[in-house]
């Protein structure tokens, strides 16, 4: 999962569609994700893994060139969903997920 957020974060860094203060907020709130999704690993593997693979399937329709606005919607909702039995367990790691939501669809859209 650790790989899977970092090369988010690579991604995040080499996409010239976003501008520098979108860039810089985003790897900021990759890095809480990255600390949040190791506490839970510990204790939800498949949960944390889930909650990656969203946010990365999430972070490459919000940085493509050429965006679809659907497919961002669903991933998303993907990754949304996928802290969605958290809420009350961690609620700190569903924070960060909204805030990055929230941010990638402005985006997209």
């Amino acid at each position: 999962m650790k790989d899977t957020i970092s090369e988010i974060e690579e991604r995040i860094r080499n996409a010239g569609a976003l501008k520098a203060e979108s860039r810089a907020e985003l790897l900021d709130l990759l890095g809480q994700l990255k600390s949040q999704v190791a506490a839970l690993s510990s204790t939800h593997q498949e949960q944390a893994q889930s909650i990656a693979g969203f946010a990365g399937i999430s972070a490459h329709e919000a940085t493509r060139e050429e965006k679809n606005a659907k497919s961002l919607k669903f991933s998303i909702l993907g990754l949304q969903s996928s802290v969605h039995e958290l809420e009350e367990s961690h609620p700190q790691l569903v924070g960060v997920v909204d805030r990055i939501a929230t941010m990638l669809a402005s985006m997209g859209i």
